[in-house]
Order: structure tokens, then C-alpha cells, then sequence
């Protein structure tokens, strides 16, 4: 195999592996607060996420108002 194709399957490899570890590790703190009492009405925040590429959300339209998609003003 190419060194180069080999070289960059290991990074991607290591950059999945650091991936699956820190979610791990997220998934300890959640369950260690959780068994220590945080109260169940204790609320998570889940950060929006863009609906789109260009990072805009997508806006519920109006009644008898067609659904738009805001765009950046250039063509895709």
C-alpha cells in the first residue's frame, strides 16, 4: 500500500478512536452525576445545530405561506 494512503488511514483511525473515547468519557460524567443526585429536573441545553451547509436554520413557514430556504445569496 502507498505510505501516504497508509499514513492518512492511521490519523483517520486515531481521529475516531480519540472520537469514540471522549463520548465515553461523556457518558461517565453524565452517569457519576447522575448517581451522585442531580436532580432529574435539572435541564439539558442541546445547542442548535444548523439545518444547512451555510450554517442557517430552518424557519418554520407562516400559514398559506410556501416553506423557503434562506440562502447566502449565492447559487449552489
Amino acid at each position: 500500500m502507498h505510505p501516504e494512503i497508509l499514513r492518512e488511514l492511521t490519523a483517520q483511525r486515531g481521529r475516531e478512536m480519540r472520537d469514540r473515547a471522549h463520548r465515553a468519557a461523556l457518558v461517565r460524567i453524565a452517569s457519576r452525576a447522575r448517581r451522585r443526585g442531580v436532580a432529574e429536573t435539572d435541564e439539558f441545553v442541546v445547542p442548535a445545530v444548523p439545518d444547512y451547509v451555510d450554517g442557517s436554520f430552518r424557519v418554520q413557514p407562516a400559514e398559506g405561506e410556501a416553506a423557503r430556504v434562506p440562502t447566502t445569496g449565492r447559487a449552489a
